[in-house]
C-alpha cells in the first residue's frame, strides 16, 4: 500500500512540476531550460523531463537557437500557441463578427456580415452555427483543435447559461450554448455582449491600466457593464449594470436622438453622418447630440455614484461621435457625480465584442490547461 502511494504521489509531482513549467512558458516565451529553471524554483533535470513531457504532448516546442558569440547556441523553447483555437462571436441585431484566435491570443482570421434586424431567433441561431462553420472551413482549422468558442449575444446570460433578452425575445429562456454545443468538440460560452466589450477593453483597449471601470455599449441600444478590482462584476443572475431596461433613466430611447437623415451619403450610416454634421457645426446636429447625452448622462452618473469607477470607455456603434459627445457627458456628469470619471473612447472598433468573446474563451482553455493538478 505505501509503495502504491509512493508512486501515487510521485506521480502527482510530476504532474504539477510539468504544469509549472509550462504556465511560465506561457506566460513568457521563449526560454532557455536555465532561465525556466531559475524561474520555476526547480531543478534543471526536473525542468528537463517537464519539457520533453510538453513536447510530446504538443504543448511545447524547441524555438529558433539564440545567438551567441561562442560556443554551441542555449536551446530555447516556447508555449505552441499553434496548438489550439478559439473562436470569438458577436451576434447582434444588425451584425455578425467572428474570429478565430490562437491559444497565444493572436487574430488569425475575421469576418463581419450584415444581419436583417427582423431576423428570428431560430434563423438567426442557424446563421451563427452555419457562419461559424463555413468561417472554419474557409481557413481550414480542424474541429477538434478548437478548445472553445464563445458568443456574445445582446441579452442577460444568467450562470446556468439561460438568456433573457429583449432584443431577440425567441432566445429568452433558451440555453443557447448547450444548442450551439451540440456534436462540437471542446467548450462553447455564452455572455451578454456588452459584458464582452469590457473584457476586450480590459485586455486590449482603453482599460488595460484601470481596475475598476464601466463600459457603455451605445448605438441601436444603450447597456452598461462594469469591472471591480479588473473582474467583471456580473451580479446574481447576470444582469449587473442593465440600466438600459430602466424607462426612468431614459437610456431605453437614447437610440432616437441619433436618427439623422439629413445630408446621408450612399453606403454611409445615420451616425457617421451625424459626426460629419456636428463636424461642420451644423446646429440641429450639435442638438442631436445633446439629447443624446442629456439620455445617457443619468445611468452613468448612476453607475458612477455606486461603483466610483476610475474610467468611463464609451463602445459601440455611436463613437464616432465620440469627440464631440465627451465633452457634452463631462458637463452634464459634473453637477450629478462627487467625482467625474475619466472617459475614453474605444479603439476596437466592431470587433469589440467578439475579440472579449476570444478572451472569455481563452480564459476558459487557460483555466483548465494551466489548473493546479493537485487541486
Amino acid at each position: 500500500m505505501r509503495k502504491r502511494t509512493r508512486g501515487h504521489d510521485l506521480a502527482a509531482l510530476r504532474r504539477l512540476n510539468t504544469t509549472v513549467v509550462l504556465r511560465a512558458l506561457h506566460r513568457r516565451s521563449p526560454q532557455t531550460l536555465a532561465e525556466l529553471a531559475a524561474g520555476t524554483g526547480l531543478s534543471r533535470p526536473t525542468v528537463d523531463a517537464a519539457l520533453e513531457e510538453l513536447t510530446g504532448q504538443g504543448w511545447v516546442t524547441e524555438a529558433e537557437a539564440g545567438e551567441r558569440a561562442r560556443g554551441r547556441p542555449a536551446r530555447r523553447f516556447r508555449f505552441r500557441g499553434e496548438a489550439g483555437y478559439v473562436v470569438g462571436a458577436d451576434i447582434g441585431l444588425h451584425k455578425m463578427v467572428l474570429l478565430l484566435a490562437d491559444l497565444g491570443g493572436t487574430v488569425l482570421a475575421a469576418e463581419r456580415c450584415d444581419v436583417a434586424p427582423e431576423l428570428g431567433g431560430g434563423p438567426r441561431l442557424a446563421l451563427l452555427q452555419d457562419g461559424i462553420d463555413a468561417f472554419l472551413d474557409a481557413h481550414t482549422v480542424r474541429r477538434d483543435l478548437v478548445l472553445a468558442r464563445c458568443v456574445g449575444v445582446p441579452g442577460v446570460v444568467d450562470a446556468g447559461g439561460h438568456i433573457t433578452s429583449v432584443v431577440v425575445p425567441e432566445w429568452s429562456g433558451v440555453d443557447l450554448g448547450r444548442l450551439l454545443a451540440d456534436g462540437e468538440s471542446g467548450h462553447t460560452l455564452v455572455e451578454n455582449d456588452v459584458n464582452l466589450a469590457v473584457l476586450a477593453e480590459r485586455w486590449q483597449g482603453a482599460a488595460t491600466l484601470a481596475g475598476d471601470v464601466v463600459c457603455v455599449l451605445t448605438g441601436h441600444r444603450v447597456s452598461c457593464s462594469l469591472t471591480i478590482g479588473g473582474r467583471l462584476h456580473r451580479g446574481g443572475r447576470g444582469g449587473a449594470g442593465e440600466l438600459g431596461l430602466l424607462p426612468l433613466l431614459g437610456m431605453n430611447t437614447a437610440h432616437e436622438a441619433l436618427r439623422w437623415k439629413e445630408g446621408l451619403r450612399t453606403g454611409e450610416s445615420e451616425v457617421a453622418a451625424l459626426a460629419r454634421a456636428a463636424g461642420a457645426d451644423d446646429p440641429r446636429a450639435l442638438a442631436a447630440l445633446g439629447d443624446f447625452a442629456d439620455r445617457i448622462t443619468p445611468g452613468i452618473a448612476a453607475l458612477a455614484l455606486a461603483v466610483d469607477p476610475e474610467l468611463v470607455v464609451l463602445t459601440g456603434g455611436a463613437t464616432p461621435l465620440g469627440p464631440h459627445l465627451v465633452p457634452l457627458l463631462e458637463e452634464r456628469l459634473c453637477p450629478l457625480t462627487l467625482h467625474v470619471p475619466r472617459i475614453a473612447l474605444s479603439g476596437l472598433g466592431e470587433r469589440g465584442v467578439a475579440l472579449g468573446a476570444v478572451r472569455k474563451a481563452l480564459d476558459r482553455v487557460e483555466e483548465e490547461l494551466l489548473a493546479d493538478p493537485s487541486g
